[in-house]
């Protein structure tokens, strides 16, 4: 009975607690500065991820003069108007069955004689509050007055991926991916790369072109293949120069005079003769026998020449 007793006095505490920070967690999100919402953001749409996502801890005020003016434009005979304006009344419902954000139709009336985006500045001031907007003009002028902006565009563009498809990038390959041609490498941020047929690369650095990325749970993933500097590089012949002494004996080659050699003697060097000079009867000549150009034979040819 008293063991009985002690689990449900502690069920009790637990509940209390829970009940007590649920409470307060409500109390702290009513009371911290609310951000007002422009008619841009709700027509847009992409507010409702960001407040699903849990990142929006402060309630959103929806001014009676934005529902107006969204009202107003679901009454135009435009029919891209028209139908932009009833995705903003819908964006609305969505916001309000959200949970984990509050949303407030804020009554500043329904229309607004000075303009939605004057109002919207006004009330940010008064009630201390920041501003939802995608609106470039009306950005610049909440900065300029000293207001806080939360700009889904600039939220989308530091979410990017740092390189899109049809990219291209330097990357060491590190490690080989899961199948045989794959290789794995990593970009400054961290995220992954697996580079198609590129096992034969790791342990280098090489230029891909990504071809798409991947985005889980876990993190993002690039894909990319190899770029055809990386497939076929260009190896550089070493260039051997060629000692003068070849260069010598191909130049004396060109030019080479007939020898002359008798049984038993040295070479002795006969001058051709000038064709002006040239016998009318043809002579046969006698079938030379090819030998070994030596250095003196080099330097003999070079001396009869000069």
């Amino acid at each position: 009975m008293e063991l009985l007793i002690i689990i449900v006095l502690l069920a009790v505490a637990v509940e209390t607690t829970y009940l007590t920070a649920k409470l307060f967690r409500k109390e702290r999100r009513e009371t911290l500065a609310p951000v007002f919402v422009d008619t841009s953001v709700l027509i847009d749409g992409r507010i409702i991820a960001v407040a699903e996502s849990g990142f929006l801890t402060r309630p959103l005020y929806i001014p009676r003069s934005v529902v107006g003016e969204l009202q107003f434009l679901a009454d135009n005979a435009d029919p891209e108007k028209r139908s932009r304006a009833r995705h903003g009344l819908d964006i609305i419902n969505q916001l309000q069955s959200i949970t984990s954000v509050k949303t407030v139709i804020f009554a500043d009336g329904v229309k607004a004689e000075e303009g939605v985006d004057n109002r919207l500045l006004s009330l940010a001031k008064k009630h201390g509050g920041a501003l939802c907007t995608i609106d470039y003009n009306l950005n610049k002028v909440a900065v300029v007055e000293g207001l806080e902006v939360l700009n889904v565009n600039e939220l989308a563009k530091s979410l990017r991926m740092a390189y899109l498809p049809g990219e291209r990038a330097r990357i060491e390959l590190t490690q080989k991916g899961n199948d045989q041609h794959q290789a794995v490498g990593h970009l400054e941020d961290g995220t992954m790369v697996v580079v198609e047929h590129a096992y034969k690369q790791i342990g280098t650095t090489v230029e891909v072109e990504f071809i798409r990325s991947l985005q889980t749970a876990a993190g993002k993933m690039m894909f990319a293949k190899l770029t055809q500097a990386s497939q076929n590089p260009k190896r550089q012949q070493p260039q051997v120069a060629q000692p003068a002494q070849e260069k010598v004996q191909r130049e004396a080659a060109k030019k080479r005079p007939q020898q002359k050699r008798v049984k038993g003697t040295a070479p002795t060097l006969v001058p051709a003769a000038a064709p002006e000079k040239k016998e009318a009867q043809p002579r046969t000549r006698r079938p030379q026998q090819r030998r070994r150009s030596t250095p003196e034979d080099s330097m003999v040819e070079l001396a009869n020449r000069q």
